[in-house]
Formats: structure tokens, sequence, C-alpha cells
């Protein structure tokens, strides 16, 4: 069955050509030009990837990707911005977004950051050999499960903030650049979007520094990057 994918882009020429690209790669398509047909579809669809345009008729994308992150910690969601808006970009990723693509882009970056974005999905839920759980203290990081909890109790993650802990943990005091994050965990090494590193970090630690006693465990390096450490 074909990965399903829902574009929310106003545009009509732009998300038409999107979805004739997403077509022939292989993917099955839904569409809406407007925010509160997109959001409609948003929350009632089971979509393997969510497309938000952040400009949008009537809702927003950022209060789309508000409302399904509520509803849904797991499914993908990428933002489609303006060049000159980075708050917005910023904005969206605090709101939930595992990924941001800024306009004008080509359509095959745009193709090729979607299957990355598939391919690290598939690779976490084959990775059989490296799927024991991570146990830190009270934090244990279950990969098979895709969970994290402190003291049996769960943290709700995106799979992003998910992959982002596990990769993170998986070499604990090994401190990673945030160019070395965007190969390792998106994907990708795109120069110009190591705030999708920065803005990930900060949603992770807010999770995780609201359990309480849980120690700081994300650390910055200054200049350098980030690394994993239970102290």
């Amino acid at each position: 069955m074909s990965q399903r994918i829902l574009i929310v882009e106003d545009e009509v020429d732009l998300a038409n050509l999107i979805e004739i690209t997403l077509i022939g790669a292989g993917f099955s398509v839904s569409k809406a030009n407007d925010g509160k047909t997109g959001l409609k579809l948003a929350l009632s669809g089971d979509f393997d990837l969510i497309m938000l345009d952040i400009m949008l008729p009537f809702v927003d994308g950022l209060e789309i990707c508000r409302q399904v992150r509520i509803k849904d910690a797991s499914t993908p969601i990428m933002m489609l911005t303006a060049r000159d808006t980075e708050t917005d970009r910023i904005m969206g990723l605090n709101m939930g977004a595992d990924d941001y693509l800024t306009k004008p882009f080509s359509i095959r970056e745009l193709e090729a950051r979607i299957k990355a974005m598939f391919r690290r999905a598939q690779l976490t839920t084959q990775e059989q050999p490296e799927s024991q759980d991570l146990i830190f203290g009270d934090l244990a990081i279950e990969p098979e499960r895709h969970k994290v909890s402190y003291k049996n109790e769960p943290i709700e993650l995106t799979s992003t903030e998910f992959d982002l802990i596990h990769f993170l943990a998986k070499n604990p005091g090994q401190v990673f650049s945030r160019s070395q994050l965007l190969d390792s965990v998106w994907g990708y090494n795109h120069l110009g979007y190591e705030h999708t590193v920065n803005s990930h970090i900060n949603r992770l630690r807010s999770k995780l520094e609201a359990c309480v006693n849980l120690p700081k465990v994300v650390h910055t390096i200054w200049g350098v990057g980030y690394k994993f450490e239970y102290l």
C-alpha cells in the first residue's frame, strides 16, 4: 500500500505540481487549498505525512499543526514557508513540525526530503539489532515501542523528537554538531537549516524538564553541538 500524503497549500498551481510529482513517485495524495478543509482532513484522515503551508485562508498552518499535535504526536509534519518568515519557521518547529522547506524550492529537493523522512521512519521500524531498550536511571527509551518514559510515566514526543533523543542516547557522551544531527536524524545535510535542530532540541528539553526530578540529559556544548549524558 502506498504511503499517504496530505498537501494543504492555497497556491493551486504549486499544490497541483506537488501532487503530480508525488503521485509520479508512487505516493497516494490528498489535497486541500484552504486551512479549514485542511484541518478537517488532517484531523479525520489517516496520513503518513502532512505538508502544511503556513499562510492559508481561514485557518493557518501553525494552528493546524498545533491541533494535529494535540491529537497525534507521531505523524510527520512538514511546513512550507516563505523565505523571509524565519519567525514563522521557528514557530512551526516549536509547534511540533518535523521539518520545513522554504519557498521557492525545487521539486526535486521536496521529493528527496519526503523520501528521507519516510526512509528514516522505515529504518527506525527495522532497527532490530539495535532495538534493545536504553535505560538511564528511571529514564527508559524503548525503540520497538517508540516510547520514552520516566519513572514509568510516558513522555509524549513527536517521531522526530524520539529519533533525536534515541540517536543521542545511543552515543552517550559523544558531541554531535548540528550538521551531523541533520545528516543522521533528518537524513540530509542542508546549509541554512540549523534552526531545525535548535528548535527540536529546545522542544525536547522542555518536555524532559517537565518531568519532576529528571536530571538534565541533553547538554549544549557551546560552539560545538549537543550530547546526551545522564548525570
